[in-house]
């Protein structure tokens, strides 16, 4: 039974803005962070850091991911939002009293385990939704993301400028927040009768792609999904180390950035997507956000100006348009059963995609940014991702035409 109200749309979308708040506010500070525990290092060696502690936080989403969507296909969605949302305050309190690398890392592995909040949020509005609303309600699901991301890091570079630990302290704040907000107005929107008895058979993470990539063309589409992941994570893994490497950025002036993507990011995903989808269709959607990001991508890799980069931002944040819509192809290959488990698949896969790139383009960052070698290029991760998305559209264009006709994920 789909539930047409909109009260649980606007409560499911403050809980992803909410949770992107407690995201955006400490990435601004990252690289004052690294380098205020790892003494010595210039920004691009602490990047590298940097990328291994993001590359930790994805291995245990990845291993957990489809452990807490099986979890919520079985209990509901509301209690693994909840517990997502408690850990991580804890996980922002570990990192905000930090003194070493190693407590970082331990923070890291903690908020990895638990980080579920945007697929099960996906799959709540999976759950009450018809398959036409879909892909304009995952495109609000985006939109609050960028909404969060919006606010997050202005604050965060605001409170950045002061000292690069309260961020931290606020993003356990509105965590807490958040889980309490949950607690009291949400309410749960899995139909009994669509419950699934929970089984360790489904929890191998490795195991849910083997089994979802037996179904016709979906393999192709979950490998395009995997490719434009990678690509893409480019801007969360390195964003803060390049614009400091780069341009000298303060935390204010990241926040700054980041909160002019993320005005692009909400509107684009909230206004543009469903209209682009009604012109064009689901699949030209998809290639005219591969296209564009691929542009975006190279023009950021060769600029030399700070204020050109922002000027970009609408660009490089256009390309987001093509991702809902190819969720929402998908998730309409799905059963309603199994919505849950999908998602955790798509969380599996992000992961997967920040297990690889934080370490691959951080380690390009370094060896790219020693002022003294022949080549100094701090834009190399932006090209390298432009190359690897070309080959996902190659890949969308030469197969998915043939796996548009998929029936639907059986038990």
């Amino acid at each position: 039974m789909i539930i047409r109200a909109n009260l649980p749309i606007k409560i499911i979308v403050l809980t992803v803005i909410l949770d992107s708040i407690g995201i955006g506010i400490m990435i601004p500070v990252l690289p004052t962070l690294m380098t205020d525990v790892l003494p010595g290092r210039t920004v691009a060696e602490a990047a590298v850091w940097g990328g291994i502690l993001a590359s930790i936080f994805a291995v245990m989403q990845f291993i957990f991911g489809p452990i807490l969507g099986s979890l919520s296909d079985a209990f509901g969605r509301r209690p693994v939002i909840l517990i997502s949302l408690i850990f991580m305050a804890v996980d922002y309190i570990i990192m905000g009293l930090a003194s070493s690398i190693w407590m970082l890392l331990f923070g890291r592995v903690l908020g990895g385990i638990t980080a579920s909040t945007h697929s099960t949020a996906a799959a709540y509005v999976a759950d009450i939704s018809s398959s036409e609303q879909k892909a304009a309600r995952f495109g609000y699901i985006g939109a609050g993301f960028g909404i969060g991301f919006v606010l997050g890091p202005i604050i965060g570079g605001l409170l950045g400028e002061i000292g690069p630990r309260i961020p931290f302290f606020a993003a356990a704040f509105v965590s807490a927040l958040n889980a309490a907000a949950c607690y009291f107005f949400l309410q749960e929107s899995l139909n009994k009768k669509n419950q699934k008895q929970f089984s360790s058979k489904n929890i191998n993470p490795f195991k849910t792609f083997g089994a979802i990539a037996k179904f016709g063309g979906l393999k192709v589409f979950l490998m395009v999904f995997l490719l434009y992941s990678i690509s893409t994570a480019v801007y969360a893994a390195i964003w803060p180390y390049f614009t400091a490497e780069r341009f000298s950025w303060s935390p204010g002036m990241i926040g700054l950035s980041l909160t002019v993507y993320g005005i692009c990011f909400a509107f684009i995903q909230g206004v543009l997507v469903q209209p682009t989808i009604n012109l064009i269709g689901r699949y030209n959607t998809v290639l005219l956000g591969f296209g564009t990001e691929i542009v975006a991508m190279v023009l950021i890799a060769i600029i030399t100006n700070g204020w050109f980069l922002i000027a970009l931002t609408p660009l490089a944040s256009l390309g987001v348009i093509g991702q809902p819509a190819l969720t929402a192809l998908m998730s309409d290959e799905v059963d309603e059963r199994n919505q849950g488990s999908l998602q955790g698949v798509i969380a599996s896969l992000t992961a997967l995609s920040m297990i690889i790139t934080p370490l691959s383009m951080t380690w390009i960052l370094s060896q790219f940014s020693n002022r003294n070698s022949e080549i100094y290029f701090p834009g190399a991760p932006f090209m390298a991702s432009a190359a690897l998305l070309a080959i996902c559209v190659l890949v969308f264009l030469n197969w998915a035409p043939k796996s548009l006709q998929i029936k639907n994920f059986k038990n």
